[in-house]
């Protein structure tokens, strides 16, 4: 399958041509762009072509995808991005009850709206943060996703692991809306600490195996993005979970 790497893990890696030929080199077709990368779309995209790597998803903050869409439609036709994803929202930002998290879920709904009508795919990624229930009781996640039903959801199976929550029940409650995943490990306890204990894929305490037969059989996704917040070495990372991924 296509592999995709999401850019994010190599930020400390520089240069970014070393490390769109590393990526290519350990067998990934695909990689996933994000925010801190778009300064300059088509030299961006002479990269991706020089090393046979597409972009089908790509990250966007929430502050462009609202005051500057007509930037991030630029950006995404330049790179080929069929799908723009927010990924964060910051915790100050953040609402503390299920009516604030409705509001939220309409400003993302009207994003959607906006791709829609440019043609594009649009989708939330997940931290932890919205499996912790609001002060007055529901999970954001749920709230997120039932009060905005058009908008697809990039699973990021690990977070959700941290935030508390068994991720194949929510594969089995949401499947239709999860477009994309995040593929990352987390590592036992006590271990990777220099790493904020993350590790490579499939050398970790996840059951990478069972979630992506269940993300191929139940839902549509067929963007899967390895991802590392912090590694210590990405080459090792990348290698390594291509590696370890052939066994899922």
């Amino acid at each position: 399958m296509n592999w995709s790497f999401q850019l994010y893990s190599a930020r400390k890696f520089q240069p970014w041509e070393d490390v769109f030929a590393m990526v290519a080199k350990a067998g990934y077709a695909q990689v996933e762009g994000f925010g801190g990368l778009y300064d300059d779309p088509a030299g961006l995209r002479a990269m991706l072509d020089r090393n046979g790597l597409t972009m089908p998803t790509g990250h966007f903050s929430l502050d462009m995808l609202e005051d500057d869409f007509a930037t991030a439609r630029r950006i995404a036709e330049t790179l080929g991005i069929g799908t723009l994803i927010c990924p964060h929202i910051a915790a100050e930002a953040r609402p503390s009850d299920e009516a604030g998290w409705r509001a939220f879920a309409a400003r993302l709904a009207a994003v959607h709206e906006n791709c829609r009508k440019a043609g594009l795919r649009f989708a939330w990624h997940n931290h932890d943060f919205e499996f912790v229930p609001c002060s007055d009781g529901p999970v954001p996640q749920r709230v997120i996703l039932d009060a905005a039903p058009e908008i697809g959801w990039e699973m990021d199976v690990a977070w959700v692991v941290r935030g508390g929550a068994d991720p194949m029940r929510w594969i089995d409650e949401y499947a239709s809306r999860i477009v994309a995943a995040h593929v990352k490990d987390i590592a036992p306890a006590g271990e990777a600490e220099d790493e904020d204990g993350w590790t490579d894929v499939g050398h970790g305490t996840m059951d990478w195996p069972a979630i992506m037969k269940a993300l191929r059989d139940k839902t549509p996704a067929r963007v899967f993005v390895m991802e590392h917040d912090n590694p210590s070495d990405a080459g090792r990372f990348a290698r390594r979970s291509i590696e370890a991924a052939k066994n899922f």
